[in-house]
């Protein structure tokens, strides 16, 4: 083999070996996907769906044809997510995923909404699934929307709007949120000051950190009185925190009371580790 045929050969082998064995060519998608989030109120709503486009073709009535359920969208059935229970189009949704299917018609669409599964669109309509179902009119357009929109909006502090818009058409879907119960909700708790749960994760936080544990003892102690019940877990931390302190004596009650309750909860972990600390220190 003569020089410039082994170095053919020699830079073919290498570029072989370079080459990615499962190399892909990346090409835009016809129908991008998209990723709306808004708040409305105090409720977040997430709408994840893919876009297509116009190019030049007719719409609704052929490309989309009347009567038959459509994916909202392209690709993958189009998602929504709301953080709190909303009403959408009168019908109560508890807070989650759904999957959103409709049948368009030229005067109004009919909308479908499943609890969320998968993006298989045609899944839903195989299911035994009954979906939340609600019918919203059309309107036409002055002009062209080119490529397929979902969006919220004419926000109010109660309601928003959701907007399917598309060729010449647009559908707007009503959408209610319990604000108000939220706000009282939050003012309550706020008013009424920290949570035994509040203090006890204040306490643990100072112990585990190794921080003032005078202030770790109170807040436990405010914890264990504010609860209903004493709880194992929570006095297992109280003996913790006294023994940091160095009142031993104490720590061994508490971890004896601590043992107690674990027994009768059945939870064997607490049982053994409440005996080896009142082992180690009664010694102290």
């Amino acid at each position: 083999m003569n020089s410039f045929l082994k170095i053919t050969f020699l830079l073919g082998l290498f570029l072989a070996f370079a080459m990615p064995s499962e190399a892909q060519i990346e090409t835009p998608s016809a129908s991008p996907s998209s990723k709306l989030e808004q708040m409305v109120g105090l409720t977040k709503v997430t709408v994840e769906y893919s876009r297509p486009s116009k190019k030049g073709r007719e719409i609704f009535g052929s490309l989309v044809p009347y009567g038959e359920a459509w994916r909202t969208g392209a690709n993958a059935a189009t998602k929504i997510t709301f953080s709190e229970d909303v009403v959408l189009g009168g019908q109560e949704l508890a807070a989650g995923s759904y999957a959103i299917l409709t049948k368009p018609m030229k005067t109004e669409w009919m909308f479908m909404v499943y609890p969320y599964a998968s993006g298989n669109w045609g899944s839903y309509l195989n299911s035994d699934v009954e979906p939340a179902t609600f019918t919203a009119p059309t309107a036409e357009l002055p002009f062209e929307m080119e490529t397929f929109t979902i969006d919220v909006g004419y926000l109010r502090n109660k309601s928003a709007r959701i907007w399917f818009v598309w060729d010449r058409t647009m559908v707007s879907v009503d959408l209610d949120v319990h604000t108000e119960k939220q706000v009282e909700a939050s003012i309550k708790k706020t008013m009424a000051g920290p949570s035994a749960g509040d203090y006890y994760s204040a306490a643990s936080y100072y112990l585990d950190e190794g921080k003032d544990m005078e202030k770790a003892l109170m807040w436990i102690n405010k914890s264990i009185d504010m609860d209903d019940q004493e709880k194992f877990w929570v006095m297992r931390r109280k003996a913790l925190i006294q023994a940091a302190l160095g009142d031993y004596k104490g720590a061994v009650a508490t971890a004896k009371k601590s043992k107690e309750l674990a027994m009768a909860a059945g939870n064997n972990q607490y049982v053994q580790m409440n005996e080896a600390s009142i082992k180690e220190w009664s010694m102290k």
